[in-house]
């Protein structure tokens, strides 16, 4: 027996243990192909848009397009979740976003890429508030920030992983007549679909069915799991369509559109704005993936102490408020060094974000909205943080010739959010909301 630990307490330490090595190391891989094969477009555009003759407007519409069907699939495929099952459904999600992702190689024009981008953001719609779902039903709130943080940290490794391999994949020009952006998608798609086959063997459903689990870790994790049902929630069942007129799912979703703006129009245009300095093509690669290294390790951190400190309101604020500087000083600035380190405030801002983010916004809702309310909060925060800001940015960029100034309207975007957060937590400072009397208020 562990010094100072009762019997208790060692059994809720290994049964956490137990389900955090089962299930977060396999889904963080996966997760991590979702984010390549979502913004290795970035890396790709420094060879295919003179190859298609695409400007940085028709670019930007198409890399958006992801987001627009990924926002009409997102919540009909989290209840498909609940209702399947997340081995069966993740498998399905992965198996056809990497076939999609694989055949963007077939692009030969701005209207296939257009096609493909809606088609990836279909096939991938509902994996991240799939897994958030998921992880609901096994790990504890106590521990939830950490656990989604890990999860999560997937997105930066993407980029920190993925630049680089991206940058060599595009050195293989010419090879069987292909392009490097050929080969880019190819083969960064394909292993999606061998880790879509292997959820149907990693998985679980429920811990009811973990036969992996001894009979009392089992008992304690789904007691724990029944504990938390009972607690007061501000959202209440209701029905899909009410979703999206409560006004605390529209106020999450806001607050997570800062976040989900940040990352995703950086993972689109970072690669770009770094070239735009004179850099080669592996350099910019290689530069591109600081930031993300950075933002890694600092959201794993991030989620452990908000764990820690049953404190999920500032945990969220403050990475809000990082964006908002990082933002608004690389607006400002005209040199390559203090962009790059802008760049990292403004990453590690918007990964940290996730993990109090998340568990604040699960904690919310009851157990008859919380796989519709992930997705709407999700799905809304892609629409506008992936779909219309990355769409707005290469507009500004267009206009002034500018990658720096066209940062500025996501800078505004984050002020707007850190206020609405605030107000929509002013009841608590922690994640431990408190009930109102009326739960369903709608706008």
């Amino acid at each position: 027996m562990e010094v100072g630990l009762t019997t208790d307490a060692m059994l809720q330490r290994r049964t956490i243990r137990k389900v955090t090595w089962r299930l977060l190391p396999f889904l963080m891989v996966c997760y991590l192909m979702a984010f390549i094969d979502r913004g290795n477009v970035g890396m790709a555009s420094l060879q295919m848009n003179h190859d298609l003759g695409m400007s940085a407007k028709v670019f930007g519409f198409g890399a958006s397009l992801f987001f627009v069907s990924y926002f009409i699939c997102e919540v009909p495929s989290n209840i498909a979740l609940e209702k399947y099952g997340a081995r069966r459904w993740l498998a399905r999600i992965m198996i056809t976003w990497g076939i999609v992702s694989a055949c963007t190689a077939l692009v030969q024009s701005a209207a296939t890429f257009y096609a493909l981008r809606f088609l990836l953001g279909a096939a991938e719609a509902g994996f991240a508030p799939g897994v958030l779902l998921y992880l609901s039903y096994w790990v504890p709130k106590k521990y939830r920030a950490h656990a989604v943080a890990t999860f999560m940290v997937s997105i930066p490794a993407a980029s920190f992983i993925g630049s680089p391999i991206s940058a060599l994949l595009l050195q293989m020009d010419g090879i069987a007549g292909l392009r490097g952006w050929h080969w880019l998608f190819i083969l960064e798609g394909l292993p999606t679909v061998l880790l879509g086959l292997a959820c149907l063997f990693m998985l679980t459903d429920k811990p009811s069915d973990a036969t992996w689990l001894t009979d009392d870790e089992r008992k304690w994790l789904l007691g724990a799991l029944a504990s938390e049902d009972k607690a007061p929630k501000k959202v209440a069942a209701m029905p899909v369509t009410k979703l999206f007129r409560n006004r605390y799912v529209l106020c999450l979703a806001l607050v997570d559109t800062c976040a989900s703006a940040a990352g995703s129009t950086l993972s689109v245009w970072q690669p770009q704005l770094l070239k735009s300095y004179g850099l080669t093509v592996m350099q910019t690669g290689l530069l591109n993936s600081i930031p993300y290294a950075l933002a890694s390790v600092v959201m794993i951190y991030w989620g452990r102490r908000s764990d820690r400190r049953g404190e999920h309101r500032w945990h969220t604020v403050l990475p809000m408020l990082l964006i908002g500087v990082g933002l608004f000083s690389t607006s400002l600035t005209g040199s390559l060094a203090p962009t790059v380190c802008m760049l990292c405030a403004v990453l590690v801002g918007a990964y940290a974000f996730k993990g109090p983010f998340w568990t604040l916004a699960t904690d919310m809702l009851s157990n008859g909205t919380v796989a519709a309310g992930l997705a709407t909060v999700n799905a809304i925060a892609n629409l506008l943080g992936g779909g219309l800001m990355v769409n707005v940015y290469g507009w500004v960029k267009s206009a002034t010739g500018s990658y720096s100034l066209a940062l500025m309207p996501l800078a505004i975007l984050t002020l707007v959010s850190v206020a609405t957060l605030l107000l929509l937590t002013r009841n608590g400072r922690t994640g431990r909301t408190r009930a109102i009397a009326n739960n369903t208020e709608t706008i």
